[in-house]
């Protein structure tokens, strides 16, 4: 697995802020110290959960999206490692594996024109090499039976999540995603707005759910192709919180029943949070604490095979506001699967 690079006491020790008579996470969190069998490693560990980052923005850039969703994974780790170890959030429980190191391809995509359809093109291609190392990865620890907290990067890498898991569990999975987009966009060449249709397409997605698409920002075309198949259902953002024809909680139950029969994936897109720096940040969105609500409610179910945080684009002046979002999210969801 050449891309991965594990974290380590160094990372660790570097990032700490240590407190007398105060125990942090990060003093708890599980390392492994070696890159070989990492399967056999993961399957004998005591963890529930193992938290990977994926630095990257090559499938925004591909679907000609704003940059910056690549630097993410070290704000997170910054605040996650320093909040508190207590009986609620399970440091013990939880391993941080490490990140992909996609440095070679982000290094080729800043050499490349988004107003050239040649480099489009080819920023395209280096999506599907990516696609390998998260279906890889994703695959190894859902096999292991841990479940994975991925940090991304961009919604592309949603395809890879869905295929490891898919792979693992040996039949195509569900997914329920929390986004402004479908991301259900024509298989065009891959990038961050089509990892769903390709994974539809493939017959790794069963059901799917979208939770708050923006009216405003979905086509006709797809909203077509969304009503066409009984495998897909999904709700507005504008008929859930501006008009309010639909209630909260009676379509977290419905979108529940759609994809709780099996295993199914938990995806989060920031683009959805209101205010949120990400690759297509929204003024109207859901607030924090309802994003974290919905987290809750399907972090739950036994069935829930894996979270996916994506699209935070987080700046130098919004690195802690977007680290504390996040690292919110991924204790909801170890909280709520431990109870």
């Amino acid at each position: 697995m050449d891309k991965l690079v594990l974290f380590n006491n160094t990372n660790r020790n570097k990032l700490l802020n240590k407190r007398s008579g105060e125990s942090k996470f990060g003093q708890h969190v599980q390392i492994l110290t070696s890159i070989s069998n990492i399967y056999e490693q993961l399957k004998n560990l005591d963890v529930t959960h193992v938290i990977l980052g994926l630095p990257e923005d090559v499938g925004v850039f591909a679907n000609h999206g704003k940059t910056g969703a690549s630097k993410a994974w070290e704000a997170t780790l910054k605040v996650l490692l320093n909040i508190h170890s207590n009986e609620f959030t399970r440091a013990n429980k939880v391993l941080i594996l490490g990140r992909l190191d996609f440095t070679e391809e982000q290094l080729l995509v800043s050499k490349l024109n988004p107003s050239r359809k040649k480099d489009i093109l080819k920023a395209r291609k280096i999506v599907t090499n990516i696609d390998e190392y998260v279906t890889y990865i994703i695959h190894q620890i859902v096999m292991a039976g841990k479940k994975p907290i991925i940090i991304g990067g961009g919604h592309n890498n949603a395809y890879g999540n869905i295929k490891g898991s898919s792979l693992a569990v040996g039949k195509p999975i569900n997914v329920v995603n929390f986004d402004a987009h479908s991301d259900f966009r024509d298989e065009e060449g891959r990038h961050s707005g089509n990892g769903f249709k390709y994974a539809f397409a493939e017959g790794l997605l069963a059901n799917y759910f979208i939770f708050g698409l923006h009216e405003n920002y979905t086509s006709d075309k797809i909203f077509k192709a969304l009503d066409k198949s009984k495998s897909i259902e999904y709700n507005t953002f504008d008929a859930l919180e501006i008009r309010n024809e639909l209630k909260f909680k009676k379509e977290l139950e419905r979108a529940y029943l759609h994809v709780s029969n099996s295993n199914f994936g938990i995806e989060i897109d920031c683009d959805a949070i209101e205010n949120t720096p990400s690759s297509a940040m929204t003024p109207s969105g859901f607030s924090v604490n309802k994003t974290r609500q919905f987290l809750n409610y399907f972090a739950k179910h036994k069935n829930a095979t894996y979270l996916h945080i994506c699209e935070a684009a987080p700046t130098k002046k919004t690195s802690t506001q977007v680290g504390k979002l996040i690292t919110y999210l991924i204790t909801d969801f170890i909280k709520a699967n431990e109870h």
